[in-house]
């Protein structure tokens, strides 16, 4: 069955649509415009009560019920869960993945999102600080990323959800005032996952306009 993706053309709405593509799996995108508030409306506050995009519906739930979910990292473990795939079958293996998800959730992402949000404050003297303070971060994220990447090809390993998650915000460097060319091992991986036939298609499909069904 089709899963219904409701999202926006965010990083976070990114992870999903890459995701669901590089899984095979069906779906149908239900556009919530955030830049309308849409994502305080009752219908979306049922499905993500803390009213932020991405979340997901799926028909074929677990037991063969319908199930919905929010949060990109929720709904990316999930997936692999469905599929199988991009998520290893052993606790061992699935350590380094749950890390360098829990990584990009907690901090790369947060971080370089408020980058966004100060580079648009006005005046610029109130947006100094937090500017300073973030960009900072965001650059300390980015050398975690560069030496962890010095030593294997994908983030935990072999490639997996943490990968799609990552990259959703690595898509963003530029918004970020970062130059991948400071952090080779990152362009590396950068240019591997973005070469993926799945993964841009991930990229291109309209997550601002309504899929057809």
């Amino acid at each position: 069955m089709t899963i219904e993706l409701w999202a926006w053309d965010t990083p976070n709405g990114r992870k999903i649509s890459c995701a669901l593509e590089e899984m095979g799996l069906p779906y149908v995108v239900r556009p919530v415009n955030i830049n309308k508030a849409e994502q305080f409306n009752p219908d979306f506050l049922k499905l993500s009560p803390n009213n932020r995009i991405p979340a997901i519906i799926d028909a074929d739930g677990p037991d063969g019920r319908p199930v919905s979910i929010f949060e990109s990292g929720a709904i990316l473990i999930y997936l692999g869960e469905k599929t199988g795939r991009f998520w290893p079958k052993t606790l061992r293996e699935r350590l380094p993945v749950l890390e360098w998800l829990m990584w990009q959730v907690g901090g790369f992402g947060p971080m370089p999102g408020q980058v966004h949000h100060f580079l648009q404050v006005e005046p610029e003297e109130d947006q100094r600080y937090g500017l300073q303070r973030f960009t900072k971060e965001t650059n300390r994220l980015y050398g975690v990323l560069e030496r962890r990447l010095d030593q294997v090809e994908f983030v935990a390993g072999a490639i997996s959800i943490a990968d799609f998650a990552i990259l959703a915000w690595a898509w963003r460097h530029e918004r970020h005032r970062v130059s991948l060319a400071d952090y080779p091992n990152v362009q590396r991986w950068y240019r591997l996952m973005m070469d993926r036939p799945s993964i841009k298609r991930g990229f291109e499909v309209s997550l601002t306009s309504k899929s057809s069904d």
